[in-house]
């Protein structure tokens, strides 16, 4: 069932959400397909989509795989399992740009480039 927001209801929880938005965001922005990440991954396509749908948590060794895959540290990929060394940190800027829907991948990477840049010349400063 929908809420108010169009979200489906219980079949996400917030993390494992969280997790298969990032992960569908970073397919796209690297122009890549389900099935191709899934095989980049050692993955089935239909795993892949189940992940990006908030469907499954996955396990360690597909968190890693995904990660290596898409050029990320895990870390970042566990942060939202709240599996994180670092105990419950907040979501960073380019993690809540990620995960927005209301952006497209084009409006999202724009984002990220002008927060980076932004970021780069503060600390020249």
């Amino acid at each position: 069932m929908n809420d108010e927001t169009g979200n489906e209801g219980d079949e996400r929880s917030g993390g494992v959400g969280a997790l298969g938005d990032f992960i569908r965001s970073q397919r796209r922005l690297a122009d890549l397909s389900q099935r191709e990440l899934a095989r980049i991954a050692e993955v089935s396509d239909a795993y892949l989509s189940q992940l990006e749908r908030g469907l499954h948590e996955p396990s360690v060794r597909v968190v890693n795989a995904l990660s290596s895959a898409l050029n990320l540290p895990s870390e970042k990929l566990f942060g939202f399992l709240g599996r994180s060394d670092d105990g419950a940190e907040a979501p960073t800027t380019e993690q809540l740009i990620l995960t927005d829907d209301r952006l497209t991948d084009a409006q999202k990477q724009s984002l990220i480039e002008l927060l980076n840049a932004f970021l780069t010349a503060n600390s020249q400063t």
